[in-house]
């Protein structure tokens, strides 16, 4: 697959296709959502929302449905969901975004929430689909965390995975967790970007904190958290069941599961990318042949702004898409 990608003029620098699709206001497409109860743990049922497209046509012999789980406190209301979802959409597909806990406008009830390696809440919610859509074919694709997280399920799962999906993306996944995390811990992206997921983060710690004041996190810890590593360190670790942040970020980074897919999958990145940095990226030698990598030159951290080819609002947006959609159906 080719790696062209030719951004906007006026769109060049990194930041700028980071931040541009955040800014630009998009029309969503006609959600249908469901919520799922979750299987229950420590006698607690917990659920999480879908957000649908053409569900009256997923149960049609051979629809294609596209599967998506979305980035670090993304949404369904996401530009690159919106874009993704809109094309799936233009193309007849049935589509869904399925939403991490807590990521749906409502604070989950268990005792968990989601984190870059929950490829178990992957494994269960494709399970269901396969089994509610049997005669569907299934494509699957992640974006950023999510990306992380289909990455390491598709190595877990390996030719296991090749009865429940056709094919896999992920979009601007990172595949070394640490490496991330350093990149944002000063500058330009510390102010910015690591400013805005602690935004959220913070709020939804503390709240977890009120659900269940018996959890090993702090609240002293919460608000003097500056980076990821105070996140994942006092929050995400402690939450999730591993020791510390190394021990999250160590078992939880997709390169080392690479080896192991099995499904036709694109991994599609961007060497200016500001959060997932360039020498980070996995190579050729470590991926299994069911792997192709598309590296880009430019395109930031899920931004891929091109010059406008049509009156349509998300115009802009619509290389990303194009090259997941077509690698799905051409697989």
């Amino acid at each position: 697959m080719s790696s062209s990608f030719k951004p906007a003029w006026w769109a060049r620098h990194t930041h700028l296709q980071t931040i541009l699709p955040v800014l630009m206001p998009f029309t969503a497409p006609n959600y249908t959502r469901e919520r799922w109860d979750t299987p229950a743990v420590d006698n607690i049922r917990d659920f999480i929302d879908l957000d649908w497209v053409n569900l009256e046509s997923a149960h049609l012999r051979q629809q294609k449905i596209f599967i998506l789980f979305h980035g670090l406190e993304g949404s369904s209301q996401s530009s690159y969901s919106k874009a993704l979802m809109r094309l799936a959409q233009l193309r007849g597909w049935t589509g869904v975004v399925v939403h991490w806990r807590s990521c749906s406008g409502q604070m989950n009830r268990g005792r968990v929430m989601y984190h870059s390696g929950f490829s178990n809440e992957i494994d269960w919610v494709v399970k269901r689909i396969a089994q509610r859509f049997p005669d569907s074919v299934r494509h699957i694709a992640g974006v950023s965390l999510g990306g992380n997280a289909l990455l390491k399920w598709l190595g877990e799962s390996g030719a296991d995975a090749e009865r429940l999906v056709a094919s896999a993306a992920s979009i601007c996944a990172p595949h070394d967790l640490k490496a991330g995390a350093v990149a944002l811990e000063s500058g330009f992206n510390q102010r910015v970007y690591m400013c805005s997921f602690l935004h959220t983060l913070k709020q939804k710690a503390l709240a977890k904190i009120a659900q269940f004041p018996d959890l090993p996190i702090t609240v002293a810890h919460i608000h003097s958290a500056r980076n990821f590593f105070h996140v994942d360190e006092y929050f995400t670790a402690p939450l999730h069941g591993f020791k510390n942040a190394e021990d999250y970020w160590q078992k939880s980074s997709s390169k080392q599961y690479l080896h192991g897919i099995a499904v036709p999958t694109l991994i599609l990145n961007t060497a200016n990318d500001p959060i997932v940095p360039k020498h980070s990226l996995a190579r050729a030698d470590e991926v299994s042949p069911s792997v192709r990598l598309c590296y880009t030159e430019d395109g930031g951290h899920v931004g891929f702004v091109t010059a406008r080819q049509a009156g349509d609002d998300m115009a802009h947006f619509g290389w990303m898409p194009e090259r997941v959609l077509d690698f799905f159906e051409n697989v």
